[in-house]
């Protein structure tokens, strides 16, 4: 029989491989899945954005909706089917002699009528992470090679980059003082607030403690930023190439995403013309992400100023992901938005996953940027919106003021000399292969690579059989609207670097020494 694994983006399959019955793939896959899944001169703003219906309904009553579903063939109810009944089947350890005796039994109960077949929500039908469904699907094979997984952007997972140590030292003192045990604040502590506000505070950008939200990440805080404006049936502006949890998020709230493209191949021109043309009566924000994910592009302030006049223009609020704003290098500068003396409201998103080395803590904050009290009602679903999941974890609010005060810079000059320095291994060991076209980075943490589909196939295939051939795991382009290409993470040792970029190099010298051989041929 033969059997296939699919990773879908959107309602199309992006993704997939046969195994054959005698493939040496199909035990391992066998073992590990044993039941398939399905894996793109100015006058003051008088207007006042209202809050979306989430962010109303939250204010009132706990409310749940749904909308139709945009992943057709993702998870599909029948993989909610109840195969066990545990009321009637109450002894699951049993010899082999007894199973077959079990398994008759649950025949009979599913053909009694017995159980329920419960159809799955459509938020939940519509909610699909292309990055997830994609890592989730890769399994491990024997291999001689040691696996290196250069496709998840975690920095801590090498092992290379440790957390702040300051982050370390202030977590173990809030947890000796036995003062963050309960429930806090739904939109954060106040001391943690506070704190946020005198890090990030400028002349031209003032923060207040009232101004800011503590959120579960800063993945968290950009689905409450898109939840707080848009209802369904909007639409919001969206980088390409860009974050595919932007399209999660969207996609789950029943919105419609609508892409602006960074011409990553002519120094990372904005097609402004392009954006502006997007924008119609139902577009409730852009999405901006500086430095990007996952292109490493550092966006100029003449961009930056460019978005904000058509944002001003068309009266759109701007949602800022400024997670990567402290990992620049190669001179390049960032520049927080919020600071160019915006004619329109802004939610910053940010927190301590990136900045800090600290993912897994999961606290992030929203910062809100509104002069012209255009977000009065946002506000207040905001904090509406905050209120579903009682905020995040109190102990690592207590650690937080320490770590945004004590933090010296030494340690952000480290690690993005660490990212720079594999930037520039990666971008050497692969420019002068042939089919390959590495984009240097001047931003974040990872760096993307075109390749040549006519000699080693599309992104997806290129991306499989790297993992199949040399066991590195790389991302395909296509999850971030971006086919052609992949993306590695930079944050590895120096010597798994090298090790990744010269099983890399034999791959495609491999593929493209059969692939002339067969034009030759041909």
């Amino acid at each position: 029989m033969m059997k296939s694994f699919t990773v879908e983006l959107q309602d199309t399959p992006i993704y997939e491989r046969q195994l054959l019955p005698n493939d040496p793939e199909t035990s391992s896959f066998n073992e590990q899945h044993p039941s398939t899944s399905q894996f793109d001169c100015f006058l003051p703003i008088v207007f006042v954005l209202n809050a979306s219906l989430p962010a109303i309904n939250s204010l009132t009553t706990a409310s749940y909706r749904s909308g139709p579903s945009c992943y057709s063939q993702t998870h599909n109810s029948h993989h909610l089917k109840m195969e066990e009944n545990v009321d009637m089947i109450s002894n699951r350890n049993i010899d082999d002699d007894n199973r077959q005796t079990t398994n008759n039994n649950e025949e009979k109960i599913l053909s009694s009528g017995n159980i329920w077949e419960l159809p799955v929500s459509e938020t939940a039908r519509n909610t699909v992470n292309p990055i997830r469904q994609i890592c989730d699907s890769f399994f491990a094979r024997k291999s001689r090679k040691s696996l290196l997984k250069l496709n998840l952007g975690d920095p801590t997972a090498s092992g290379a980059l440790p957390a702040c140590p300051v982050a370390i030292q202030a977590i173990n003192e809030a947890l000796i003082s036995r003062k963050y045990e309960g429930y806090g604040p739904a939109i954060g502590l106040l001391e943690a607030r506070e704190a946020i506000a005198r890090h990030f505070t400028h002349s031209e950008a003032p923060v207040t403690a009232d101004s800011v939200l503590l959120t579960n990440g800063c993945s968290h805080a950009i689905e409450m930023a898109i939840e707080s404006l848009a209802n369904p049936g909007d639409n919001i502006l969206v980088p390409a190439p860009g974050f595919s949890l932007y399209l999660t998020f969207i996609k789950s709230s029943n919105i419609e995403s609508r892409y602006y493209y960074f011409d990553i191949l002519n120094g990372s021109q904005l097609d402004l013309v392009q954006l502006e043309s997007l924008i119609d009566s139902r577009t409730r924000a852009i999405i901006i992400n500086n430095p990007s994910n996952p292109t490493g592009i550092v966006i100029s302030k003449n961009q930056l100023e460019s978005i904000l006049q058509i944002a001003y223009k068309k009266r759109i609020p701007i949602i800022a992901d400024e997670v990567y704003g402290t990992m620049t290098y190669n001179g390049a500068e960032f520049y927080p938005i919020a600071t160019l003396k915006p004619k329109v409201p802004i939610l910053t998103c940010d927190g301590i996953a990136k900045r800090y080395l600290l993912p897994g803590w999961r606290l992030g904050w929203i910062i809100i940027h509104d002069r012209y009290a255009a977000f009065q009602h946002i506000r207040d679903g905001l904090i509406a919106l905050a209120q579903k999941l009682i905020g995040p974890c109190v102990l690592i609010q207590g650690a937080l003021p320490r770590i945004l005060q004590s933090t010296n810079a030494s340690f952000f000059q480290q690690v993005n000399s660490s990212i720079q320095r594999n930037a520039s291994i990666i971008y050497e060991s692969l420019r002068k292969v042939p089919g390959l076209q590495p984009l240097m980075p001047n931003g974040a943490m990872y760096m993307m690579v075109g390749i040549d589909e006519e000699k080693y196939g599309t992104d997806e295939v290129f991306v499989h059989d790297l993992l199949i051939e040399e066991n590195v795991i790389c991302l395909p382009g296509c999850i971030f609207h971006c086919s052609g290409w992949f993306r590695v993470v930079l944050t590895y040792s120096e010597h798994d670097t090298r090790e990744a970029c010269a099983r890399i190099v034999q791959f495609c010298l491999r593929r493209y020494s059969h692939s002339l051989n067969h034009e030759i041929i041909t």
